[in-house]
C-alpha cells in the first residue's frame, strides 16, 4: 500500500514542509530508512540522523528548528512519538485486513459501483446507487443501504450497518456491529400525552480517516447532516444523536452519549461515560473527564471539565476537598452553635 506525504499528514493532523506528493510505502527507523520510507524524530539525540537519513519523509515536532538543510519532507505534529504510534496502528489495521475478491453469497445492486482491489465478504449486502472507492473492504454480514458513498481504503467490519444516504470518506474504519445513519430520537408530544414520530430525513457524513468503534451508534439528522470530521476517533458503545457535529481529530471514549444538535470542537477529548445535553457547544481542545455531565456551552479553548453537572476542573477539585470534610465541618458548626447558646443563657 502506498500513500502520499499529504495523505499521511491529514491522518495525523499535521502540516507538510517539502514535497507533499512523495509516495510512502514503508515505515522505518530514522537511521535505517530508505527512499519511500517514513520515519519519525522525537528524541534529540537522534537529530543527527535527520540530516543523513534516506527517508522520503520524517515526522517531527512543530517546534523543531533544523540546524542544517534537510532532504526529506517534514510532517510537523504536536507529538511525533504519539503521531508515529497512531500511524503504526493505522498501518497494522490496513495490513491485517489484506483480503481481496468476492466471497459467495454476496449481493451488490446493479446500479452500484465499487473500485479496484475491493473485498466483499460472504452475506454482505450493498444496495442500489452506491459508490465505493478502490480498496474498500466489506466484511461478512455487513449491510450498506442505498445511495451510500464510501471513499477509497475504508473498511466496513462484520455486522456493521450503514443506512441509506450515508457518506463515508477515505480510509475510515467502521468496526463490528456499529450502526451509522439510523433514525434520530425525534418524537413530538401530543395533547393527549402520546408522542408522534418526526421523520428523520437527513443523513450522516463521516469525513476522511474517521474510526467508529464496535457497537457505536450514529443517528442521521432530522434535516441536514450529522457530521464527524476528519481524523476523529469514536470508541465502542458511543451514541451520537441527530445533527451532532464532531470536530477534527477529536476522541470520544466508550459509553459517552451526546444529545441532539450538540457541537464538539476540534482536538477535544471526551472520556468514558460522559453525557452531553442537546444543543451544547464545546470549544476546541476541551477535555471532559470520565462520568462528567455537560449541560452548558464551553467557550474557552483548552477548558478541562469534571463532575456532574460539569464545571471548571480546578474549582471542582477544591469543591471535592470541601465535600470530603463536610462531616467534620458539620460537627464544628454544631459545637459552635452549642457554645454560642451557652453564652447567651441568662
Amino acid at each position: 500500500m502506498e500513500f502520499t506525504v499529504q495523505q499521511i499528514a491529514e491522518v495525523l493532523g499535521g502540516t507538510v514542509e517539502g514535497d507533499a506528493t512523495l509516495r510512502i510505502s514503508s515505515l522505518a527507523k530514522i537511521e535505517e530508512a530508505r527512499p519511500g520510507s517514513l520515519t519519525f524524530l522525537s528524541n534529540a539525540k537522534y537529530e543527527p540522523f535527520l540530516y543523513e537519513t534516506g527517508a522520503s519523509a520524517v515526522i517531527v515536532s512543530q517546534t523543531l528548528e533544523p540546524k542544517q538543510a534537510v532532504q526529506p519532507a517534514l510532517i510537523r505534529v504536536e507529538n511525533p512519538y504519539t503521531a508515529f504510534s497512531q500511524l503504526l496502528e493505522f498501518y497494522a489495521q490496513a495490513t491485517r485486513t489484506g483480503k481481496r475478491g468476492v466471497e459467495e453469497p454476496a449481493f451488490i445492486g446493479k446500479s452500484s459501483e465499487i473500485g479496484a482491489g475491493h473485498y466483499r465478504g460472504a452475506f454482505s449486502y450493498i444496495g442500489e446507487q452506491c459508490r465505493l472507492g478502490d480498496n474498500v473492504l466489506v466484511f461478512p454480514h455487513a449491510y450498506i443501504g442505498d445511495r451510500v458513498t464510501i471513499g477509497e481504503g475504508s473498511i466496513i467490519h462484520a455486522g456493521a450497518k450503514i443506512y441509506p444516504d450515508t457518506v463515508i470518506g477515505k480510509f475510515c474504519v467502521i468496526k463490528a456491529g456499529a450502526v451509522v445513519g439510523s433514525d434520530g430520537f425525534g418524537f413530538a408530544p401530543q395533547p393527549d400525552g402520546s408522542y408522534k414520530a418526526i421523520p428523520q430525513i437527513g443523513n450522516v457524513v463521516l469525513e476522511d480517516y474517521v474510526s467508529i468503534g464496535a457497537n457505536a451508534t450514529i443517528d442521521c439528522a432530522t434535516l441536514g447532516s450529522t457530521i464527524v470530521r476528519t481524523g476523529s476517533k469514536i470508541d465502542n458503545l458511543v451514541q451520537l444523536a441527530h445533527n451532532v457535529e464532531i470536530g477534527r481529530h477529536t476522541v470520544i471514549a466508550s459509553q459517552t452519549g451526546i444529545a441532539g444538535s450538540a457541537k464538539i470542537g476540534d482536538h477535544c477529548v471526551l472520556a468514558g461515560q460522559v453525557g452531553m445535553a442537546g444543543h451544547v457547544t464545546l470549544a476546541n481542545k476541551t477535555t471532559v473527564t470520565a462520568q462528567s455531565g455537560v449541560g452548558k456551552n464551553v467557550k474557552q479553548e483548552g477548558t478541562i471539565l469534571q463532575g456532574s453537572t460539569a464545571f471548571d476542573f480546578k474549582q471542582n477539585q477544591r469543591a471535592q476537598i470541601v465535600f470530603r470534610r463536610l462531616p467534620e465541618l458539620e460537627q464544628r458548626v454544631a459545637q459552635l452553635e452549642k457554645a454560642k447558646n451557652a453564652t447567651e443563657k441568662p
